[in-house]
């Protein structure tokens, strides 16, 4: 059986030493986990298979220097939590942010819930540019307070499912739903596998990365690089050609870019494709 490496993960989140087992220590480790390990998608660009075992996504983050999606980034995330010592279990989740009114999507982004300090939390690292920054108070109707945006996260009446949604603009921006039952292993498997391979996921052939750091996020989207700082207008630009994509991935997002010659040709007809998407 597969163990983490702690000591390596914590090195690689730039801790010297394990947090402790209270709400300042998960909010430590989870603000640590968003300002190194960006949410990215460079294996789904690809169209590679992205296996979500703990052996290859501890390669992953800690030997390849990359990042990944929900299911590497909270995956990690929540071994490391359990290994730690905190009293931490998968949840599994709906997005939101597409759907038509109504519309009942598949159980793909996996979060987490954490018990600490007498109280349930709701911690996700790998949501991307919406990805909540510290943990928000599962049992708390009220708007919550982050370095970032304001997160409300609501239940359903008679259904017993919460709603995350982020401040935006005016009004509140629907992210996921999801119920507190805990998803079996081949379930995350399956919802993986859909996110990365059928043709219905947003996610393969795309690039998407998002990186988070005390007062400011930064992303990639849509042939487009766009900083936030909060209080300010989003500092957006489009990505002119594979080199400039490459130099932002390694110096804004700290990735280590793999050495593979599908990657430059996949980065370029991305950017084609989104250019046209704007015509």
């Amino acid at each position: 059986m597969t163990t983490l490496d702690v000591p390596r993960y914590l090195q690689r989140l730039q801790l010297d030493a394990p947090p402790p087992l209270t709400l300042a220590g998960l909010t430590l480790l989870q603000q640590r986990h968003n300002a190194v390990l960006p949410f990215e998608t460079l294996s789904c660009l690809l169209r590679d298979a992205v296996p979500i075992d703990l052996d290859s996504v501890q390669r992953k983050l800690l030997d390849d220097r990359r990042g990944g999606h929900c299911f590497e980034l909270n995956g990690g995330l929540l071994a490391l939590l359990q290994a730690l010592g905190f009293d931490a279990q998968p949840l599994s989740a709906r997005v939101l942010l597409a759907a038509q009114d109504g519309e009942l999507t598949a159980r793909t982004p996996l979060l987490l819930r954490v018990q600490v300090d007498g109280d349930d939390w709701l911690v996700d690292a790998g949501f991307g540019s919406l990805t909540p920054t510290v943990p928000l108070r599962l049992h708390d109707p009220q708007p919550q307070a982050t370095p970032h945006e304001r997160y409300l996260l609501q239940r359903l009446p008679g259904e017993g499912d919460f709603v995350l949604s982020a401040e935006s603009g005016d009004g509140w921006r629907a992210m996921y739903r999801f119920d507190l039952h805990v998803p079996a292993p081949i379930d995350n498997v399956v919802g993986n596998w859909y996110v990365c391979t059928h043709p219905d996921s947003s996610f393969p052939g795309q690039l998407r990365a998002s990186l988070t750091g005390p007062d400011w996020r930064r992303t990639i989207g849509s042939g487009n690089y766009t900083e936030y700082r909060p209080g300010q207008a989003p500092d957006k630009r489009p990505l002119h050609d594979v080199a400039d994509v490459r130099d932002v991935l390694q110096q804004g997002f700290g990735m280590q870019l793999p050495d593979d010659p599908r990657l430059d040709p996949a980065i370029n007809d991305w950017l084609q494709r989104s250019r046209a998407a704007t015509l």
